[in-house]
Parts: structure tokens; C-alpha cells; sequence
């Protein structure tokens, strides 16, 4: 039909950069990202971070329209740091984030592995006392 291949979500074109910088010449220390291939779930992610940060004034995202798999993030910050190394900062606070939540889902699973063998185990030791 009319949607577009489903590959073509997420696999860049020839020639084609995952992100694009582009400096606002009209507010200092402020540029616009454009992130291609990608969707709400980051630019979500990545804009909500940045908020988080002092030196951070403003962090936004929008889709520019709903049938491509781009965003635009727009970031200002004070001065102290420009604003793709707050973008470079941030990727790699997510990344560290996400690092932690792996360990802790990992620690939580082989918990519930031990416990659930420790249950089969006496279970099993039950139904041969009877």
C-alpha cells in the first residue's frame, strides 16, 4: 500500500548521517539536531535528559511529519558548555543509565532463577517423602 517498507525505518540511505548539526544563528548557543531513522522513543528520551542538566535552558524534540522516521531536537544552553558536547554528555549518561538497568534486571532475573529452582527442588524432595 501507501507505507513504506518497514526496513526503511531504521536503515539510513546512501549518503545519509545519523544525525545532523545544524548551528541557530538567531539564539546563541543554541543548534538543532536533525536525527534520521529514529522516532518519539528518543527524541523523548534525549530531550527529557537534557532538562535535567543545569546548564541546559531549553531542550525540545518535534516530528516534522508522521511517515518519516526523523526529529528535530532543539537545544540551548547558558554558555558553559556548547551545545553538541551537552548532546554528546547526555548520550553517554543514557548509555551508562542503561548499563545499570541491565545489571540490575540481570541481578533481579538470576535471583528469580535461584529461587524458582530452589522451589522445584523442594517440591520435588515433598512428593517423594509421600
Amino acid at each position: 500500500m501507501n507505507a513504506p517498507d518497514r526496513f526503511e525505518l531504521f536503515l539510513l540511505d546512501d549518503g545519509q548521517s545519523k544525525v545532523e548539526y545544524k548551528e541557530e544563528t538567531r539564539v546563541p548557543n543554541t543548534a538543532i539536531f536533525t536525527f534520521n531513522k529514529e522516532d518519539h522513543t528518543l527524541g523523548n528520551l534525549l530531550s527529557q535528559r537534557l532538562l535535567k542538566y543545569d546548564y541546559i535552558v531549553f531542550s525540545a524534540y518535534k516530528v516534522p511529519h508522521p511517515l518519516f522516521a526523523t526529529f528535530e531536537l532543539r537545544v540551548s544552553t547558558d554558555g558553559t558548555i556548547t551545545p553538541k558536547d551537552a548532546i554528546v554528555q547526555c548520550c553517554k549518561d543514557v548509555v551508562g543509565d542503561l548499563e545499570k538497568l541491565k545489571q540490575s534486571f540481570q541481578t533481579e532475573w538470576l535471583g528469580k532463577k535461584i529461587v524458582s529452582e530452589g522451589e522445584a527442588e523442594r517440591m520435588a524432595r515433598e512428593q517423594n517423602n509421600f
